[in-house]
């Protein structure tokens, strides 16, 4: 169970590290996130057994996941984006409302009913992100923009793929969806790039070796560790460490990029009550859920 606990923690920590990457890297968001995808699946499809086990897959099948892909490769642009338009610290504070998202778009997407704590814990960040952008965040209104649509897209992965999990082996779903999400995104490049008034596609110098840690240590190597972990933690533990991940991002910011000397106070307060709604979640679901389970008990 420790070593359990160790893998989950380590792959958390390179999750979070994803963000000094992202800001270290000097590409644009959607180079960055193309070369990411690229690096990441070829690794994967290394690993003994998942090419045999994407053949198995039905054509339908194939088509939710590439769907599912799509919405990943947005989702890493607009959190690079938000990184680049902003730093590491407001991008994570955005990232950290995807709980708030997913209370919303479970039940809506799974056909189930809303549950009132989740909404409850869900209000809390809209004061959170009021104070973020009220003091000083309105010089960085692109990237929190780009932040919150990251989060969105994020939580649409979440409920999504959590349908897909429960048939399919986690690693043929990744390269598959992460496949897609190259795909989607090639004819893209020269149009973003333009956008941005940028021409930035091929790495160089420090970028290469940043993009390796980026795709085989913070992804590859962190998926495997998370998947291990899985196999021997509950869901509420699973939860609770992932719920770190702003937090393990924002204090390494702190370090690497001494982002603490430009943010205000306010922005802190605001930070401080998102990722206190997101991390007090899973304590008050398991609450609840306990005593549905024991009033469902009783009854019988």
């Amino acid at each position: 169970m420790k070593k359990a606990y160790l893998q989950l923690h380590i792959a958390v920590f390179l999750f979070g590290f994803t963000a000094i990457l992202g800001k270290l890297i000097s590409l644009p968001e959607i180079s960055l996130v193309w070369w990411r995808l690229l690096i990441t699946c070829s690794s994967i499809v290394l690993i003994p057994g998942v090419l045999l086990a994407v053949r198995k897959l039905s054509r339908g099948q194939l088509l939710r996941l590439s769907g599912i892909g799509i919405i990943v490769a947005c989702h890493w642009v607009t959190f690079y984006g938000s990184i680049k338009f902003s730093n590491v610290s407001i991008a994570l504070s955005c990232f950290a409302t995807t709980s708030f998202f997913t209370s919303i778009l479970e039940p809506l997407i799974r056909k189930q009913p809303f549950k009132v704590y989740e909404l409850l814990l869900g209000l809390v960040v809209i004061p959170g992100m009021f104070l973020i952008l009220t003091f000083g965040g309105f010089n960085y209104v692109t990237g929190i923009t780009m932040g919150l649509i990251s989060a969105l897209l994020a939580s649409l992965f979440s409920v999504l793929n959590k349908q897909m999990v429960d048939k399919i082996d986690p690693l043929p779903i990744t390269l598959v969806e992460l496949g897609a999400g190259m795909l989607f995104l090639t004819p893209l490049v020269p149009f973003y790039l333009n956008w941005l008034g940028s021409t930035a596609f091929l790495p160089s110098g420090m970028d290469i070796p940043y993009l390796l840690v980026l795709a085989l240590l913070c992804t590859t190597l962190a998926y495997v560790l998370s998947l291990k972990a899985l196999q021997k933690l509950s869901a509420f533990s699973n939860t609770l460490t992932i719920n770190l991940e702003p937090i393990y991002g924002i204090v390494l910011s702190w370090f690497f990029f001494q982002e603490h000397k430009e943010m205000s106070i306010g922005f802190y307060l605001g930070s401080f009550l998102i990722i206190l709604a997101v991390f007090i979640h899973p304590f008050v679901r398991n609450h609840f859920e306990s005593r549905k389970k024991e009033t469902a008990s009783t009854s019988q």
